[in-house]
Formats: structure tokens, C-alpha cells, sequence
């Protein structure tokens, strides 16, 4: 890793995804499984709600010949693995699944799942189109307002060291404009000076989203991530860092992931339709209700495989954890638009 300094935006790409030490592009690395837990690896249940909404993505489709699941930023294959256990057997048969991941393919992978670096061409397939956790980790610049409250670019180098460096301008000055929040006031509603805010960019993430979704001829995309609104941005940013379950500081030089939460309302098109992943899980069918003790009493060994399945259930649901995560659902054409009402 060089020490000079950059952007976040390059120093990112280079930590997460250079060829030899990026954090997840490393040759023998776990992939994020080793690192942080997602709503994938919390439970199968995720696997089987996707499966679900694949279902009526096919059902709304009119059943195509051949149906595509896109699965961006991949990891490791595990989510495709659950989804292909999970549907039935005549829509497993039609199914087309991408693997979209640039670290290489994992070994004892199931075959039928195509593994590649890059999205498939523009409009070249029908289906399903998901991206879990991807977007937090498309590399954007960061921003900090200096002593008279100017938005500056903030440099750094591998060992995490910062400085402020440009003012921002062009298009990224105005994302800023658009989309994070306004300046505060004084008593006479004019800018005050804030020194020390902080911002990240999500202009590229805009630009990722939309050519995903321009993969689609017909079906849904959907990217599910930690997000906020443009009304309730934090004000000191959110860039950070995970290494072994843990948070801890950002500094790129490949020994951590780096993150910051994602303004899904900035990736949003004019079709595109927001929940949060509690509700978007209840509406796929996943409840985090307990079953009814009687049941202990006539099938205990059902019970308690129930009993587990509502704790699962409960943690990808729970709105302070992984059910306050934002889902953006982007239909392509009319057909599959609502199908989480």
C-alpha cells in the first residue's frame, strides 16, 4: 500500500479492492462472513425470503423461460446457496443465478451459478436483481468543512492519517447540494460557519445502482444496506471500519472493510419504492412471533424448531438492528411493481 495522499474514494478502492492485499480481494480470504454479520449469514429465513420474492417476481413475469437472480456483491455465494435450496423445484429449473463479485470464485461452489467480476450487458436478462450490503461498500469521497465552513475534500493516507484538501466542486458539489442536509443557521437564517461536518459523496453509488438496474430487461432491483435520509443525515458522517466482528477505525491499507451508510433516497429512480427491512420481511412472510406454548406440550421437538425459527426471525426484523436496514425496490417495466404490498 502506498502512503502518499488521495482521496477516500481512491484509497478505498485500492484497501477493499486491490489485487493482492485488498481487503476483500486477497487470495484464501473468508470474505465478510469472517469479518461482520449480515442479514445472510443470520439466518436461512433470509435465503427463503428472497426465494419468496424471487417467486413472485416469476409469477408476475408470466413465468419466463429462463429467470435470472443477480446476486451483487456476492461474498462468498452464500445467499444464491440458500436461495437455490430454497425454491421449488420447477422454478430452480428455469433459474439463471449470477454470481457478481470481483474476488475470485470460492471453491465447491455449486456449478450452476455463473461467477463474474462485472454486471451482465444492459438489458440483457429477466428476473431478479439483488444486492445485499454492496453499496455501503462502493468507495466515495468524503468530505469536511473547514474554519469558514467550506465542504473540502478530505486526504489520506494508508497508516489513516487525514488532512483537508480542495474545495469540492463540479458534480460532486452539487450531490452535496441536493442531497445532504442544509447548513445550519444562525438567528437571522443566515449559514452559519460549521467547521468540522463531515460528508460522504454518494454520487458513485448513484452511478452503481443505476447501471445494476440497467441490467434488467424486465423484473426488480433491490438493494438492501444501512441507509438514512437526506432530512436526517448525520452530521459528522459515517465512515468506519470492521475487522473480526469488531468496529474500529478506518484506515485503509486492506486490513479492514470500510463503510459508510448509503442515501438510498439519492440512489432512488422515479419508480422505486423504500421500506425497511422489517417491513419488506413481514411482507415476504418472515414473523418474529413466538408459537404457541401448546405446542411444546403436543410436538415439543416442533416447538422448539419453531421457538428458533422466531428468534431468527426477530433479529432480521428487530427495528433497532437488521430491521431498521432500508430495502430500495426498483421495478423495470410495470409488472413488477407493488409486490410487497
Amino acid at each position: 500500500m502506498t502512503n502518499e495522499w488521495c482521496g477516500w474514494r481512491e484509497a478505498t478502492e485500492r484497501a477493499l479492492y486491490g489485487p493482492d492485499e485488498g481487503f476483500y480481494t486477497r487470495p484464501g480470504g473468508p470474505g465478510p462472513a469472517g469479518h461482520f454479520r449480515t442479514s445472510v449469514h443470520a439466518s436461512p429465513l433470509y435465503a427463503g425470503a428472497v426465494a419468496t420474492l424471487l417467486c413472485r417476481v416469476d409469477a408476475a413475469l408470466g413465468r419466463p423461460g429462463e429467470l435470472a437472480l443477480v446476486d451483487v456483491g456476492a461474498g462468498r455465494g452464500e445467499l444464491l446457496t440458500g436461495v437455490l435450496a430454497a425454491l421449488p423445484g420447477e422454478v430452480a429449473a428455469r433459474l439463471r443465478p449470477y454470481a457478481v463479485e470481483r474476488a475470485a470464485r470460492p471453491e465447491g461452489l455449486d456449478a450452476r451459478i455463473d461467477w463474474r467480476r462485472e454486471l451482465p450487458a444492459p438489458g440483457s436478462v429477466t428476473g431478479l436483481l439483488f444486492a445485499n450490503e454492496w453499496l455501503d461498500n462502493v468507495p466515495v469521497e468524503v468530505v469536511e468543512t473547514d474554519a469558514d465552513g467550506v465542504p473540502r475534500r478530505v486526504l489520506v493516507r494508508a497508516d489513516g492519517t487525514e488532512r483537508l484538501g480542495g474545495p469540492v466542486d463540479g458534480a460532486d458539489a452539487e450531490w452535496l447540494r441536493r442531497w445532504w442536509a442544509p447548513p445550519p443557521r444562525d438567528a437571522a437564517g443566515a449559514a452559519a460557519p460549521s467547521p468540522g461536518l463531515r460528508a460522504e459523496i454518494g454520487r458513485p453509488r448513484d452511478e452503481a445502482w443505476a447501471q445494476a438496474v440497467g441490467t434488467l430487461r424486465a423484473g426488480l432491483a433491490v438493494a438492501v444496506d444501512y441507509a438514512h435520509e437526506r432530512g436526517d443525515r448525520p452530521l459528522f458522517g459515517t465512515l468506519t471500519g470492521f475487522r473480526d466482528g469488531r468496529e474500529v477505525p478506518p484506515v485503509p491499507d486492506g486490513s479492514c472493510d470500510l463503510t459508510a451508510h448509503v442515501a438510498l433516497d439519492a440512489c432512488a429512480g422515479p419508480s422505486a419504492e423504500r421500506l425497511t427491512q422489517r417491513e419488506a420481511l413481514h411482507a415476504l412472510g418472515v414473523d418474529g412471533r413466538r408459537p404457541p406454548l401448546a405446542l411444546a406440550a403436543t410436538d415439543p421437538t416442533g416447538y422448539v424448531r419453531a421457538l428458533s425459527a422466531a428468534g431468527a426471525a426477530a433479529e432480521l426484523t428487530d427495528p433497532a438492528g437488521l430491521g431498521g436496514f432500508g430495502w430500495l425496490l426498483e421495478p423495470v417495466g410495470t409488472a413488477c411493481a407493488g409486490l410487497l404490498r
